[in-house]
């Protein structure tokens, strides 16, 4: 499959968490996103991670090891940077989808790289915004 897809933060924070099921699927779609180099990441996700792994992972990580996951699985992945069109776009989505900022934001994002997939446990399980479904790969 060819197709890209965008993973939201909560993706990278199980992958960490190996006493989870749902760590290994989370393993794996990072690995295949960075392998098929079709998945996708924004500035947004890479900000949330950090700060998840700095301030609630239970032995939060070292700064060898942050430097070290941003270039092996963070950067290849990260295609999505901040810009006035990616606001004007997720402020249309809140005005019209009724989504969170935050959520809206991750939606832009994904469409402006023209994500056929976004998988996310935060957002409706089959949900379709435009040309986006919206997936939840812990289910």
């Amino acid at each position: 499959m060819n197709a890209k897809f965008f993973l939201d933060t909560n993706i990278f924070v199980y992958s960490f968490e190996v006493s989870d099921p749902r760590s290994q699927i989370a393993e794996d779609l990072i690995r295949r996103g960075i392998e098929s180099r079709n998945g996708i990441v924004s500035y947004q996700v890479v900000q949330e991670f950090f700060n998840v792994a700095l301030r609630k992972f239970s032995q939060p990580l070292t700064a060898f090891a942050r430097q070290e996951y941003f270039n092996i699985a963070l950067r290849p992945l990260l295609a999505v940077h901040s810009s006035a069109a990616l606001f004007v776009a997720a402020l249309q989505l809140t005005a019209d989808h009724s989504f969170s900022w935050y959520d809206a934001l991750i939606v832009a994002a994904a469409q402006e790289a023209k994500c056929s997939i976004l998988y996310s446990e935060d957002l409706q399980h089959g949900r379709r915004i435009g040309n986006l479904r919206i997936e939840n790969p812990f289910l």
